[in-house]
């Protein structure tokens, strides 16, 4: 299950909508100090992967002041965005029927905003923090993250690199801690899936070394919002396409895993069956899959740790015809020193049809006896359930 919809990134400005309606108001108003942008937007952020919808847009006043109105609907988050600029000065969600924000720029950088200052809306302030404390720990630990990989791809010493990667690990538990703690005190919908989007899309990239949360987690965090805001239609709908993820995936678990027939880049058959008598992560991805890459240095921490413990991993590229190469730079990049297979075959190796899955990655953990007893291992859950079985 990939969870897509939780993931909660910037929308270019494509289309305009005006917003602007009878009844109650959402007013957002204040100043932009040292930008020279003609026009600021308010953009309503879905909650499901659509494009942004602007919901009214005003000329910035020689003094920087503005003004900016949409009815007042659910719970909901909104952008605040200048003309020239890719990314937002600031999300605010509208708890109350009017907020204020200034917000400065430096005279240097007109794309990042340098400070702003939202006044009558808690829950947006209550955004505002997180997002400071987030980003704060992410510069921590990003460039122990960037250190260690160089060190892993020079092959220094373990004795180098595996300090800075416990210092990161533990600072990535801070981090989750933090995201599911604000997330269980928010006491409103849009700011707990906004919040529960941005820390997965941050953990989607390797480069941070942030554990994702699990799809339970994930699942649990959604239904509890379902069950605690039971009228609200953005929550309805991201907990719907959860459920169609959650129906549309296989469930594999208890069944004899399938056997596996296919070539290895030096063209030698390998069977899955041939692994028996140990635990084997099958594990299916391919070198064109940017999820399955940053999933990679994941697998590579359980492979490690775990290998000399009756348990292996066999890899299953569903690369496309033509791109071998591809698939071995991958192997070599990505440092995947288990056996690997591929037909390259793209969706059409009969691995598909046999394990019934539609997107990678995914994998399935399969017993000494060959029966399958996990599947859809990511992040911190796979070495979790590798702990429990192989102490």
């Amino acid at each position: 299950m990939r969870f897509s919809v939780i993931v909660i990134a910037a929308i270019s400005l494509l289309t305009s909508c005006k917003g602007k309606k009878d009844g109650n108001q959402f007013e957002v108003k204040g100043t932009i100090a040292n930008n020279t942008a003609r026009m600021i937007y308010l953009e309503e952020v879905p909650m499901i992967p659509q494009n942004g919808v602007i919901r009214d847009s005003a000329e910035l006043g020689k003094d920087g002041k503005f003004k900016l109105k949409t009815s007042l609907a659910e719970a909901r988050v909104y952008n605040l965005r200048l003309d020239q600029n890719e990314y937002p000065i600031a999300a605010i969600i509208n708890d109350v029927s009017s907020i204020n924000l200034d917000a400065r720029f430096s005279k240097e950088n007109s794309q990042f905003v340098e400070s702003y200052e939202v006044k009558g809306s808690p829950v947006s302030q209550q955004l505002k923090e997180f997002m400071t404390g987030f980003n704060s720990r992410l510069q921590t630990i990003f460039p122990l993250a960037r250190r260690a990989d160089s060190l892993m791809k020079q092959n220094a010493p373990d004795s180098l690199y595996v300090p800075l990667n416990a210092e990161g690990m533990r600072i990535s538990g801070e981090m989750k801690t933090f995201t599911k703690t604000t997330i269980q005190g928010s006491k409103n919908p849009a700011l707990s899936i906004m919040i529960l989007g941005y820390y997965q899309s941050m953990a989607g990239n390797k480069g941070f070394g942030l554990q994702p949360l699990s799809n339970d987690e994930v699942t649990g965090i959604v239904n509890e919002l379902a069950v605690a805001f039971p009228t609200h239609q953005g929550v309805a709908s991201v907990k719907a396409i959860l459920e169609k993820e959650v129906a549309d995936s296989p469930n594999l678990i208890g069944m004899s895993a399938p056997e596996i027939s296919l070539p290895d880049p030096s063209g030698n058959t390998i069977k899955l069956s041939s692994f028996q008598g140990k635990y084997v992560l099958v594990d299916f991805w391919a070198s064109w899959c940017g999820p399955c890459r940053m999933e990679n240095p994941n697998v590579v921490s359980a492979y490690n740790k775990y290998k000399n413990k009756n348990f292996t991993i066999l890899g299953v590229s569903l690369d496309r015809p033509g791109q071998k190469e591809a698939w071995l730079k991958a192997i070599m990049d990505d440092k995947l020193t288990w056996p690997q297979v591929s037909d390259l075959s793209f969706w059409n190796t009969p691995v598909v049809a046999a394990y019934g899955f539609n997107g990678i990655p995914f994998n399935v953990l399969v017993d000494p006896q060959g029966k399958i007893i996990a599947q859809s291992l990511r992040g911190a859950a796979l070495e979790a359930k590798l702990a429990e079985l192989l102490k």
